[in-house]
């Protein structure tokens, strides 16, 4: 995993960094390169979560600043360093930037996309063919130019057959043409078309449908949210205005393809849904021993947090004041969406249907290279950052570590050879959800439930599967000085 994340964050810096390129000289002498490895490793050593289980890390592992350099130099780089020498063998999910300005673009929903969210399995189960299947398209892009719908399939990327071994390399460029491909009684066949795309920057809003629906027993509000996203929870709320005037009984919140993002934003979308629990613990905070103690001493109300009545901008939030919530779920289903279904469970039954999520409970947080980690006063003589693991999240009952994922009530696995349409009544998920509110047995036939999913298009996301704090707090109370 880890070797899969520093090729990725690789390619995000080739392809990325033009995007927001400036007159920084971006040429890195052996002694800036120094400099940045004491800032990676000062804010590993710091905040870093897993701080006990790395012994480069253990405050005493240096004796001067000059045996400390001598670690550092043995590394080839900045990457080798972190990635080697600083991380958790067991941590897949903190990472290095070479470019905070693109990671803070990523926080804002802004990266580069063709449109075509799509995932990747091998077909036939356990061969080396891989195949692409479309989950859904993003408006005004490429991908909806082209007219490419959720359901399509794909085999090959510019005259070559998809495998194992390709796949992620040839879906990185900026522009390919896909091959399509159908499903057919003897299996994926080619249907000779091929369809060119084109990446470029894009601004994702994170609430991708909001309707109603009609069911025996009522009025069902129906979100499918993609993504935790701060720029857009005035969206989110103004969503949830429309639920309250629309006098909602039931709501089906779909995080199917939601891999994380914002712990406030999962704070607020819990208020949304309820209203009733204002000033409650939604979840709590757990940091390194270090950073516990500390605060657990100086300021122990700063790890808990709270159901709210305002989002950021200090609007109200529309809520619903639910005792009840139906959430659909797959592997793809990640870190703040799991934060909402596990905070909200000690409060309110939650009705999770889907597949098991993926079992990510920790939150990340920048830190830059100035005095206090913070934005203000960084070194401007570089642009590197880290993005490490900094607590676990536990709910209002103290449960937490869930790294087999959470576990739905129904289980159904979507099936890629009959998606059906996002939205519709009929499409699988949705539909076991209605039967359920409406009284009914849902049906859950399944046909590829055995086939072996490889990727997807969101792994080439600088935040896929992450729940990071925008403001943590950062007192400074293990640095270790020589």
């Amino acid at each position: 995993m880890k070797s899969t994340l520093k090729l990725l964050l690789s390619f995000f810096a080739i392809i990325l960094t033009s995007a927001c390129h400036d007159d920084r000289d971006d040429v890195i002498t052996a002694s800036d390169e120094l400099e940045i490895k004491n800032f990676i490793w000062k804010a590993m050593n710091d905040m870093y979560l897993y701080k006990a289980d790395v012994p480069n890390l253990v405050d005493d592992r240096f004796a001067s600043q000059e045996e400390l350099n001598a670690f550092l130099r043995s590394f080839s780089s900045p990457e080798e360093l972190f990635y080697e020498g600083l991380v958790a063998d067991f941590d897949d999910f903190s990472f290095l930037v070479q470019d905070y300005r693109v990671l803070e673009r990523s926080f804002d929903g802004i990266n580069i996309s063709n449109g075509m969210q799509y995932g990747l399995v091998a077909y036939p189960p356990g061969s080396q063919n891989v195949v692409g299947y479309v989950r859904y398209v993003l408006p005004n892009t490429s991908a909806e130019e082209q007219g490419i719908k959720r359901g399509g399939l794909f085999s090959g990327v510019d005259g070559t057959a998809l495998t194992r071994e390709n796949y992620s390399r040839l879906l990185q460029p900026q522009s390919y043409t896909i091959e399509l491909a159908e499903f057919t009684e003897s299996g994926i066949v080619a249907t000779g078309e091929s369809i060119s795309l084109q990446k470029e920057e894009y601004s994702t809003n994170p609430v991708y449908i909001a309707s109603t629906l009609e069911t025996s027993e009522g009025t069902a509000g129906y979100l499918m949210y993609n993504g935790f996203t701060g720029s857009f929870d005035d969206v989110l709320n103004n969503t949830f205005g429309y639920f309250q005037a629309e006098g909602i009984e039931d709501l089906i919140v779909d995080l199917r393809y939601n891999s994380g993002g914002s712990v406030e934003t999962a704070s607020d979308l819990a208020s949304m849904i309820t209203g009733q629990f204002t000033g409650e613990i939604f979840s709590k905070e757990q940091w390194n021993q270090d950073y516990q103690n500390f605060l657990e001493t100086t300021a122990p109300e700063s790890l808990n947090n709270r159901f709210d009545d305002q989002i950021r901008t200090g609007a109200a939030i529309n809520s619903l004041g639910l005792n009840r919530v139906y959430f659909i779920t797959t592997l793809r289903t990640a870190s703040a969406s799991e934060l909402v279904i596990h905070g909200l469970k000690p409060y309110i039954e939650v009705i999770q249907v889907g597949e098991n999520t993926t079992g990510k409970f920790q939150a990340s947080t920048t830190l830059y290279d100035s005095p206090d980690f913070r934005r203000n006063r960084v070194n401007t003589g570089h642009s590197y950052a880290v993005q490490p693991l900094i607590y676990k999240s536990l709910n209002a009952n103290n449960v937490t570590d869930y790294s087999e994922g959470l576990t739905p009530d129904v289980e159904i696995k979507e099936d890629f050879t009959n998606l059906g349409v996002l939205g519709d009544p009929q499409e699988p998920l949705l539909a076991a959800v209605l039967s359920l509110i409406e009284g009914r047995i849902p049906q859950m036939s399944v046909k590829n439930g055995i086939f072996e999913v490889l990727g997807e298009s969101r792994s080439y996301d600088l935040l896929h599967q992450m729940m990071y704090t925008e403001d943590p707090d950062l007192p400074g109370s293990s640095k270790v000085e020589f």
